[in-house]
């Protein structure tokens, strides 16, 4: 379920307004997008029931990095959403009563997005990180960006650029 959550070419986002503990962490890992209210709560506890967070753990790892998952892997510790949000964990966090207003913030401009070229981006996240940045990563992203740019999507949304009109991917109100 996480490798299809974090494999999906679609955006995805993750709304956390509670206790997102163990396999909540881990799926709050593997979104592209998090936004937390205030009151939530995160945690790797697996260790405080003997066990490890195994099938999280490569998503955590690379959501929050080495040093972090140490930390909450060992101690089982609960973390507030704004130390949540100092480690990389989730990218916003709202007051409660703000929460569904800054998630429709994001889903706004994830729609104004054109679906092919938010595919293509994830794919290019995928291909550089932790990749140092040679002459061959170079010569892959001037490819990807030759290709994308003679798609139709592509086509559409510098039409609509310089029309100054909406792509027609974007939701009309």
């Amino acid at each position: 379920m996480f490798h299809a959550i974090a494999a999906c070419p679609r955006p995805t986002l993750a709304r956390v307004n509670g206790a997102a503990i163990g396999g909540g962490l881990g799926l709050v890992s593997v979104c592209d997008i998090a936004i937390a209210s205030s009151a939530a709560v995160f945690a790797a506890s697996e260790v405080r029931l003997g066990l490890i967070p195994a099938t999280i753990g490569p998503y955590v790892v690379q959501a929050i990095g080495a040093r972090w998952a140490r930390n909450l892997f060992q101690t089982g510790e609960r973390i507030a959403a704004t130390q949540a949000e100092k480690i990389g964990l989730v990218h916003e966090t709202a007051e409660s009563d703000a929460l569904d207003a800054k998630v429709d913030a994001v889903i706004a401009n994830l729609l104004a997005g054109a679906p092919g070229a938010q595919k293509a981006a994830k794919e290019l996240v995928d291909t550089v990180a932790g990749r140092p940045v040679t002459p061959e990563l170079m010569e892959q992203t001037a490819v990807r960006i030759a290709a994308i740019r003679a798609e139709a999507e592509a086509r559409e949304g510098l039409v609509a650029f310089l029309e100054k009109r909406p792509a027609s991917w974007v939701p009309q109100p």
